[in-house]
């Protein structure tokens, strides 16, 4: 007589269903937690050049002005003109700022009549006023996640930056020494062609 086949217990398949689930989500939370650990900032740019110009250029440069601004650009939102807390965004940082003052050369005439030349210098100008960007650094910075800078807040900080560079070095006298330099190079270079001893130079 054949003895009854006792039934396994349930536990015992219920294991046997779990227990690969189980491995399953340990390898995959192993996996998340190595990947956690892993990540870190991205960041690309991407360089395409759309157009390309040549243009032929007479500037005669004879002075140049360095000047280093600090900038802070500021944005927050705002209720009924107030600050709203913790939506604030700033930036403090510097930039050396380069200004070339001098003439168009083509621009420039002289005459000589007997024994005196004259130049006729028309009044300087400003030629360049560019960011040394090696010279950048950072003072300050704290991005809200409610309020960032945009690109068009930071292009229009820039140009103002470089405008108040460009206000400061006329107002120290950089169209005063581009004039006074350009007499001293026009100098030696008509020295080359007439004898100033017996040339008088005089500048318009």
């Amino acid at each position: 007589m054949e003895s009854p086949v006792k039934d396994k217990p349930k536990s015992h398949w219920l294991a046997k269903l779990l227990i690969p689930k189980i491995i399953v989500g340990c390898v995959l939370v192993a996996l998340l937690a190595a990947g956690w650990l892993s990540m870190r900032n991205y960041y690309e740019n991407k360089y395409k050049t759309t157009k390309l110009g040549f243009e032929d250029i007479g500037e005669f440069a004879t002075q140049e002005c360095r000047t280093t601004q600090v900038n802070s650009t500021t944005a927050a939102r705002e209720i009924f003109g107030v600050q709203i807390p913790f939506t604030q965004s700033r930036y403090i940082y510097s930039y050396d700022v380069v200004i070339k003052a001098g003439y168009d050369f083509s621009a420039i005439t002289w005459d000589v009549a007997d024994t005196t030349i004259t130049v006729h210098l028309p009044d300087p100008q400003v030629l360049s006023c560019e960011l040394d960007l090696d010279s950048f650094q950072v003072y300050y910075e704290n991005e809200s996640a409610f309020r960032h800078i945009t690109m068009e807040e930071n292009n229009q900080a820039l140009t103002d930056l470089k405008t108040n560079a460009q206000n400061d070095a006329i107002a120290n006298g950089l169209m005063d020494n581009a004039r006074e330099n350009a007499e001293t190079l026009l100098t030696a270079f008509f020295a080359q062609a007439y004898d100033l001893d017996e040339y008088t130079l005089n500048f318009a």
